[in-house]
């Protein structure tokens, strides 16, 4: 072999091996990082994909994104599922990148189910938050909780535990076994229960409404007949505290035999509460969708990363830091009683 053709060979197979070795890499990895490096140069158009459609939680979230983005430009759409599940949200993240959305932000109905979804829009440029309820965290960049974890699980015990005087015992209701936050609270309340203050108080078993107003009936129904002992319920989900609440009411055991706390719109639930039988953890919901809308923007144009220590310029709000695991938290939660509901206008 002569040496030019000697040279020419080992040029081919230095670019061979230099191609195998680009496809034997990680492309998420490549293309995710070429995509977080594109910075927009004005406010863009960001994907909201909320939990589920039917609940009236997430209309009021809206009402905060609508408020941000006429306070400081670039538009949004709203998709959210008939179903609470991770199919159906899988579907909308995939409509959404064709649809030209440069930041998606999604209220995971499970973490991990949605998580391969979201990290082919990340490969496709489009950059990844979570809100109210969060998705692994390789799959996203930020998460904008409502409140921390612990704190909502603690006002959930204390709830109760005010309301049962700490002595007796409740079980939960929950959308599912899937829903992270809800379920993450319920972990915060069991662990809070190790507390002596608690020592009489006993937490019976989790059970699941599916996101369903007439499978939380049912299940509450069940849970309060099979139980004789049992004396209150906690429901941390927004469908699923007024259904009960109807139920129970309905079967004359709402105050009588049954304490009932959780999560849902405050004025859904004021007959209930300011009758003394029902409490409610609740927050500024219109101000979650806002500052999701803030921080979307902010992320797209590359003014925050999601590291530790960065700030999030969130208009009205003033600003938000950027805590561990890029979580970014609206503001602690409040007990909503009889004396006080009047501050909870939704």
């Amino acid at each position: 072999m002569s040496k030019p053709t000697a040279r020419l060979m080992a040029i081919v197979v230095a670019g061979l091996a230099l191609t195998v070795a680009a496809c034997g890499s990680d492309s998420s990895e490549s293309t995710a990082g070429s995509a977080a490096s594109q910075c927009a140069d004005k406010p863009v158009k960001v994907g909201f994909v909320p939990k589920l459609a039917s609940d009236p939680y997430w209309g009021a979230a809206e009402s905060g994104t609508e408020r941000a983005q006429k306070e400081i430009g670039g538009e949004f759409v709203l998709q959210a599922p008939s179903e609470a599940t991770a199919d159906a949200q899988i579907e909308i993240i995939n409509n959404m990148v064709t649809q030209g959305v440069k930041v998606i932000a999604v209220a995971g109905n499970d973490p991990n189910a949605v998580a391969p979804a979201l990290k082919r829009a990340a490969n496709a440029g489009v950059k990844i938050i979570s809100y109210d309820s969060d998705v692994a965290p390789q799959a996203r960049t930020l998460f904008i909780n409502q409140a921390d974890i612990g704190g909502i699980g603690g006002k959930l015990l204390m709830s109760i535990g005010d309301l049962l005087h700490r002595k007796g015992t409740f079980a939960s209701l929950t959308d599912g076994a899937a829903v992270t936050n809800q379920n993450a609270w319920l972990d915060s309340i069991e662990q809070g229960l190790k507390d002596p203050k608690y020592k009489d108080m006993k937490f019976l078993k989790r059970e699941y409404g599916d996101a369903k107003q007439q499978v939380f009936e049912r299940q509450a129904l069940a849970l309060v007949r099979a139980n004789p002992d049992l004396t209150g319920l906690v429901v941390p989900a927004g469908i699923g505290l007024p259904a009960v609440a109807r139920a129970l009411d309905r079967a004359g055991l709402l105050g009588t035999k049954i304490k009932l706390t959780g999560l849902a719109p405050a004025s859904i639930m004021r007959k209930y509460i300011e009758a003394g039988s029902v409490q409610d953890i609740w927050w500024n919901v219109p101000n979650l969708g806002y500052l999701t809308y803030y921080a979307a923007q902010a992320l797209a144009q590359c003014e925050i990363k999601g590291k530790p220590g960065e700030t999030v310029k969130a208009g009205e709000l003033g600003t938000r830091e950027v805590g561990e695991d890029g979580e970014v938290l609206l503001g602690p939660a409040q007990i909503v009683t009889k004396d006080n509901i009047s501050q909870f206008p939704f």
